[in-house]
């Protein structure tokens, strides 16, 4: 870990080894936030950090009375959820199903069950969140409508880097594992209140350059409480959105261990769930301030948290060191290293199809003219930057991918 001192007018904490390690857009984004007058005693750059909009992705911003919409992101409560079980996973592959392995089989049911990519349920599904929600207040038309919307999105993966992965850990059992979050809700959200910001912060006066893209809502003020009602809204609905997509994954997996491996008991290990793209008012170093992770998760002392890698690479379940430095957080995943419109020029799909088929990965995506977006070359190594945070984090468990479906 290095510290960049003399760049801003807070320190930035960077846990990689060299300032080359980070892209210069990157680099500026973290000073940018390093700039704001709200931001609280330092700026914390991850080892999987990457250009994002406004805030750098693997970043995490402490901020005093304010909270920036475009510093939890666009996919406000995007996470994963993991389910660890006593099961060997070479069933997945030695058990034949019809003309294939089960693990085919069961990927094939899976794309049946689950909406991907922009598809969304044909009916609403029950939601106690929605249910629940009684928006503040402060009114927002553009955002009341979304929630009829939201019915429909509850239960469906999307697009981009979200998936479902079948895993096995080195003693060679099963893991499950489901990354997505609050569909176009999310999306709608942040836009809504970045706009709100963005002429906030012009009647206000606000020194801070508008093309930085970090318009900040005063937590005291009706914008701010109505945003952070919002986007807590939008929390529990990412995490009900992957609690049902995981429950259909587990009985879609059961159903064809009982029926087809004879398996007649599941015992489940670990059940996991975390958020990386949020907003939450924790105290640290003495003071309650908003701490922003984007692309990040929170790593208390001995918290489990997952950090997943590119598909047909390794994620790790780790377990939290509290470390106050970065406030208390750590990396969300690997991290890209190139676009995604760059990896489509570098890389054919047959590239990737063949990569996953030399590992043994199945792969379930629709339309695969675009998979080499996620092939695991567009990523950094998960190896490295977990070798980067062992001061933040303890792994405790490696998976590989056994099976991805992809949106």
């Amino acid at each position: 870990m290095f510290v960049l001192k003399a760049v801003a007018n807070k320190p930035i904490r960077v846990w990689l080894e060299d300032p080359a390690q980070v892209e210069p857009t990157c680099m500026q984004q973290a000073i940018n936030l390093a700039n704001l007058p709200c931001a609280f005693r330092h700026v914390v750059l991850l080892p999987d950090c990457h250009a994002g909009y406004g805030m750098p992705i693997g970043g995490v911003l402490a901020a005093e009375d304010a909270i920036i919409p475009n510093a939890v992101g666009n996919d406000i409560g995007c996470g994963v959820s993991f389910v660890h079980i006593d099961l060997p996973a070479d069933l997945l592959n030695e058990v034949k199903v019809n003309n294939g392995t089960l693990a085919e089989k069961i990927v094939g049911d899976i794309m049946r069950s689950i909406p991907t990519g922009f598809d969304h349920q044909k009916t609403p599904q029950p939601s106690k969140v929605l249910d629940g929600f009684k928006p503040p207040a402060y009114p927002m038309p553009e955002l009341e409508k979304e929630i009829e919307r939201a019915y429909y999105q509850l239960g469906t993966l999307g697009s981009g880097n979200h998936f479902i992965e079948l895993q096995v850990d080195d003693e060679g059992r099963l893991g499950l594992m489901v990354h997505s979050g609050s569909r176009n809700l999310g999306l709608q959200i942040c836009r809504a209140f970045d706009k709100r910001a963005q002429t906030l912060n012009a009647q206000l006066k606000s020194p801070i350059p508008r093309e930085w893209q970090l318009a900040y809502l005063p937590t005291d003020t009706p914008e701010g409480k109505a945003y952070i009602a919002w986007m807590n809204m939008a929390l529990g609905f990412a995490k009900e959105n992957r609690a049902l997509m995981m429950q259909r994954l587990k009985e879609i997996v059961f159903e064809n261990l009982f029926r087809y491996a004879a398996v007649d008991d599941v015992r489940i290990i670990l059940e996991i769930d975390a958020h990386h793209n949020y907003a939450v008012l924790e105290n640290h170093f003495g003071r309650d301030v908003w701490v922003h992770r984007k692309g990040a998760i929170r790593a208390g002392k001995d918290e489990y948290g997952i950090i997943p890698g590119a598909m047909g690479s390794f994620s790790y379940i780790v377990k939290g060191k509290g470390n106050p430095e970065s406030f208390c957080s750590c990396s969300h995943g690997a991290g890209r290293v190139m676009s995604r419109n760059e990896a489509l020029k570098q890389f054919s799909v047959q590239d990737v199809i063949e990569d996953l088929k030399s590992q043994n990965v199945v792969l379930g995506k629709r339309k695969r003219s675009d998979v080499a977006e996620e092939s695991r070359w567009a990523y950094k190594d998960i190896n490295e930057v977990l070798k980067y945070q062992l001061d933040l984090v303890e792994p405790v468990l490696r998976l590989r991918t056994v099976a991805v479906v992809k949106g």
